[in-house]
């Protein structure tokens, strides 16, 4: 049995379609906790991370919308996501942007740090995340997340948690990317992270990246953190997702990654992002992504 901690992060700074600030409600209200005790497991749900309204924010640098409210949110869930792992428990924090993963990979790497390991991620993701306030087109964060957790970009967004580098590019997975910038396609390029596309995953199958991807995050690292973006579904399963892209993963293709996830025993916090129920037809998107943490979390077919 595992001690899992629930945390809500309301976060819609990030990106450029409201509604997604609703998700973790969306999510709580599949049953996620009552479903997580029934796999055996004791669960708390420290419920949500405080997160200032847009309207009362200031945009700031326009590189880098509401970074420093952003940054706030994050330093908050680093510290929740740290004192979780402290009292012996696995943080799954629910977004929200992607931009949280800033503050809850910040916070397993810290703790981590001071045991002087590293930290593995696997990062599932339509998109890169990999742009920085000098490559970005559009100054949104939430494209800027896995940038800044290697350290690059921003140096408040880099320095969440009182550290740059949460993690080293060479432990890093990129997973089900289908869609890059041409100045972000250099960065990732350019940055070391183990990239694989869509393209690799129906080339090879899903089983047989996975156990590259997890093995990339295992070696030399005490754990892995997941970061799961929804938009790695197809939208035609995802439809509540701002920022959709066809070609993604099947119903049980996402569910092989999670399942595999739970199989290799290393997992230590993970993140479920990007749900927006104003996107979605009767919560079915919501209920994808619980149903796909559950599958983290130790859910088995037999």
């Amino acid at each position: 049995m595992s001690k899992v901690l629930l945390l809500g992060v309301p976060l819609d700074l990030g990106g450029n379609r409201r509604g997604v600030d609703m998700g973790p409600s969306a999510v709580r209200i599949t049953g996620l906790a009552q479903r997580i005790r029934a796999l055996g497991h004791d669960v708390i749900d420290s419920g949500d991370v405080d997160v200032p309204l847009p309207e009362l924010c200031e945009i700031g640098d326009a590189n880098s919308k509401y970074a420093e409210p952003i940054a706030s949110v994050c330093e908050e869930l680093c510290e929740r996501v740290y004192a979780g792992l402290a009292q012996g428990r696995l943080p799954v924090s629910i977004g929200g942007d992607h931009s949280l993963a800033m503050g809850s990979v910040a916070g397993v790497a810290r703790h981590f740090r001071e045991r002087e390991h590293r930290l593995g991620l696997l990062w599932f993701d339509a998109h890169g995340d990999m742009n920085t306030p000098a490559s970005t087109d559009s100054g949104n964060v939430h494209g800027m997340a896995l940038a800044h957790l290697l350290g690059l970009g921003d140096d408040r967004l880099a320095s969440v948690g009182g550290f740059r580098g949460k993690v080293q590019a060479e432990n890093v997975a990129l997973i089900g990317v289908r869609d890059l910038d041409d100045r972000e396609k250099k960065l990732v390029a350019e940055s070391g992270v183990n990239v694989f596309t869509m393209k690799d995953i129906d080339r090879r199958g899903v089983s047989s990246v996975i156990d590259d991807a997890v093995a990339t995050a295992s070696r030399g690292t005490a754990g892995i953190h997941v970061s799961f973006d929804i938009d790695v579904v197809d939208p035609s399963l995802a439809t509540g997702v701002g920022t959709p892209k066809k070609g993604g993963l099947t119903y049980r293709e996402a569910h092989l990654c999670m399942e595999m996830v739970a199989d290799s025993k290393r997992l230590v916090s993970i993140d479920l992002v990007e749900v927006n129920p104003i996107l979605d037809t009767r919560n079915a998107t919501a209920e994808l992504g619980s149903e796909l943490l559950l599958s983290a979390l130790g859910k088995r077919i037999f």
